[in-house]
């Protein structure tokens, strides 16, 4: 299997957790020891190597940017921890969090659907909802799934979506969105604003959703989405004194960030996670 050289230092297993800790996730789905997940149409499977991670099949038109974008390599984290140093709480993260590079989202219809399982829920549960949709409606492979199309969701009924768990108004969501005019792949090429008026713009999708959409699927290093519960918390732990955090204190404390509030953001989960 070819070898794609990431930035070291990199813990491929530290990396992927997301990917294990809230049950199984269909479309990028851990197996023995590697990552599968379906990429342009055939699966790819992702495994540790030294100085990177090996790829089967290799194609650099398709599977070589997708994985890429998968493990987290739009983020600059050598630049993010020479700023880091003089940002105590975070420079005491770079240890325990040495090798850690937060994945990002490969396809924002994905992304999307994604946030729509996950509003007002656990993530245990949005993980086990969003199993069930690829599955009832996605491609499998060998191992993984291809995550459902559009097109697909789009000619389904909201009672065959109720089915495999969303409630009511989430069905109506995501067909809603399916059957939108939303132009996802332009996305990326619109400023953070844009995004945000374009997502929210369509029923169901809100700043929650335009924000971490700006984090986890285009990577933007502006985007700090402070009014999620889960970013509350962190930003408590390690900011707030022994007291909660409001969600404008929160977005306030990211200012102090600048550019690298993305990051920071990402880094302060995993930091919450890895203490307990």
């Amino acid at each position: 299997m070819p070898l794609l050289a990431l930035p070291q230092p990199y813990d491929f297993l530290a990396s992927t957790e997301r990917f294990r800790s809230y049950g199984a996730d269909r479309a990028n789905l851990w197996h023995e020891g590697a990552l599968y997940r379906v990429v342009a149409g055939r699966e790819v499977r992702i495994e540790a190597a030294a100085g990177g991670v090996r790829l089967e099949p290799w194609d650099d038109d398709a599977v070589v940017p997708a994985v890429y974008h998968l493990l987290g390599l739009p983020f600059d984290l050598g630049g993010f921890w020479a700023w880091a140093r003089d940002e105590p709480v975070l420079a005491g993260l770079e240890e325990p969090l040495r090798g850690y590079r937060p994945p990002l989202a490969v396809d924002p219809w994905e992304m999307l659907v994604t946030s729509i399982t996950a509003q007002q829920v656990s993530l245990h549960s949005a993980f086990a909802v969003r199993s069930r949709l690829i599955e009832r409606f996605g491609e499998r492979h060998e191992h993984a799934w291809a995550f459902p199309t559009r097109e697909r969701i789009a000619a389904a009924g909201e009672d065959e979506i109720r089915a495999v768990g969303f409630s009511n108004r989430k069905a109506e969501y995501v067909t809603g969105l399916a059957r939108s005019d939303l132009d996802l792949g332009g996305l990326a090429s619109r400023s953070d604003e844009e995004v945000v008026e374009a997502i929210t713009a369509v029923r169901g999708l809100g700043r929650w959703t335009a924000d971490w959409f700006l984090a986890r699927c285009l990577a933007r290093g502006d985007a700090w989405p402070a009014g999620d519960l889960g970013v509350r918390k962190a930003a408590s732990h390690f900011y707030g004194q022994g007291r909660q955090l409001s969600e404008q204190e929160t977005r306030e404390l990211g200012e102090r960030f600048g550019c690298w509030r993305n990051v920071a953001c990402h880094m302060l989960l995993a930091g919450r996670r890895t203490s307990g």
